[in-house]
This record gives structure tokens, sequence and C-alpha cells, in this order.
């Protein structure tokens, strides 16, 4: 993800089953995302669904970081925002599969992204 773009981030749930089960859970999510992420992104716009969420973010310009994390799983390495990224849904995951006796993937895949190129689509994601 650039600095100073706008993306559409989304996913849903594995199988599109709910990834929101009751109120409080949007309220962790929303909570755990600010937490991950606020330093790295403004949100310009959001809708939580049952079983699948969007975003309309911008990222913002920082300061230049040499800072890369090693992920063992691919041997790939993550910028700061991936890695925050990453976290949060590790972070929401594990709360909502301890909370409802679960285990597994809560989310169908890796979440997707967007960037926002135009006028358009910027409006028609608002």
């Amino acid at each position: 993800m650039e600095q100073g773009h706008f993306y559409h981030v989304y996913n849903r749930g594995n199988n599109k089953q709910a990834i929101f089960f009751e109120r409080k859970n949007y309220i962790h999510f929303l909570s755990l995302f600010k937490k991950y992420l606020s330093d790295y992104i403004d949100v310009y716009a959001y809708c939580l669904m049952p079983n699948h969420f969007h975003f309309l973010i911008k990222v913002k310009e920082l300061p230049q970081t040499t800072t890369v994390f090693e992920t063992t799983v691919v041997s790939k390495q993550l910028s700061p925002i991936e890695k925050a990224f990453r976290d949060f849904f590790i972070a929401y995951e594990k709360g909502i599969n301890k909370a409802h006796n679960r285990t597994g993937a809560l989310f169908q895949q890796k979440f997707k992204r967007k960037q926002v190129g135009d006028d358009i689509y910027f409006t028609s994601l608002i």
C-alpha cells in the first residue's frame, strides 16, 4: 500500500459465514482496527455487515523507516502497515474463536485491497 493513496479494503467470512455474531463483536472489531491501524491510515467510510466488511481508507504519509518484519510462514517481508493489518486480523480472529468456542480461520483469505483510482469509484464507495 502506498502512502497518500486511497484504498478499498474488504474481506468476508470463511465460506461466507458470519464474522460478527453479536453487537459487541462489531464494537470490538472497530476498537482493534483503531488500536492496530490508526497510526498508519485515516478512515473515510466503512460498512460492517454480518459476514463481511468494507473500509475506504487513505494511507498516511509517514516518515521513512527501514523497519521490515520477517514472516516465518512465507519467508516474506512485511511493511509496518502490512504487519499492522495482519496483527489486527489475528487479534480479532483469536478473540472471536475464544468467545464463541470455535477453531479455524474466521476470514476467507487475506484481506483484499483495491487502490481507488478515480472519483467515480471513490464516490460509489461512500
